[in-house]
């Protein structure tokens, strides 16, 4: 286990999945816990249970679209806590699947708005807090389905990847204040996982065979402690880079193709 005692964590889309495992483990390392998310019910239920386990947490409601609500979940970590140490960006909602030539200029832009903007307003508001207090962890949670340009997911492909070009410049400007960024790609059996895979199971059954270590993360299993390094001072030399926690799946990429008609 980390040692995240006295550290700051602000992580956006934590009512559920990988948000959810996230925060639960860096509480349950020692953060104090800042719950950003868009849900009201899943939000309070994720502040009962990390308060349950003994930590110090807020759920601030956050609609990652909107600017000023993503700036005031950063300044609400602040004052509840003092600081903002450890920033994980992971919210998404609303993608779905379609072939390129019928993306609508509304569903690319929600992917950059949900992955890229939402982490270029909370990093750029997360700085100077993080600047004056000689150093912090930026976690964006990206995608293999970006890296490898899996088909009929354009809008999610391309802000996943933004989000990446976004953390790898962030780490290059950012070390001189010991700021660290790096980008997670993780392969996690989440709600929107087993929904694709109820609806498509021969596929998934075959991207399974594909990856490695034989079976699909879990958040809290084999996601989550990956935060938790991303975050500690374990990982204090630890910048710029891309972590695959997919069971190796990003080796030699899976058969992502759904079958959609024309």
């Amino acid at each position: 286990m980390s040692d995240l005692t006295g550290k700051v964590a602000l992580v956006t889309g934590a009512g559920e999945g990988i948000g959810r495992a996230a925060a639960r483990r860096l509480a349950r390392d020692g953060a104090s816990v800042v719950l950003a998310e868009v849900d009201p019910t899943t939000g309070a239920e994720a502040e009962r249970e990390l308060r349950g386990l003994g930590a110090k947490a807020v759920f601030v409601p956050t609609d990652v679209l909107v600017k000023e609500e993503v700036e005031d979940a950063v300044d609400r970590a602040v004052d509840a806590f003092g600081s903002i140490d450890v920033l994980v960006n992971n919210a998404w909602g609303g993608g779905q699947m379609g072939r390129l030539e019928h993306k609508t200029d509304a569903v690319m832009q929600h992917g950059l708005q949900m992955a890229f903007w939402a982490a270029h307003w909370s990093m750029q508001r997360a700085y100077p807090t993080m600047r004056d207090a000689g150093g912090g962890s930026i976690i964006n949670v990206c995608s293999l389905n970006g890296v490898n340009a899996h088909p009929f997911t354009a809008e999610y492909n391309v802000g996943k990847e933004a989000l990446r070009a976004l953390t790898r410049t962030a780490a290059r400007e950012w070390a001189r204040h010991r700021i660290r960024a790096n980008a997670l790609c993780p392969g996690a059996a989440t709600a929107s996982y087993k929904a694709v895979e109820a609806a498509m199971p021969e596929m998934i059954a075959d991207i399974l065979t594909q990856v490695p270590m034989g079976y699909m993360g879990d958040p809290d299993d084999d996601i989550a402690g990956v935060v938790s390094f991303l975050a500690s001072d374990d990982a204090r030399y630890v910048t710029g880079n891309t972590l695959y926690a997919d069971g190796g799946g990003h080796i030699n990429g899976v058969p992502w193709a759904p079958d959609l008609p024309e």
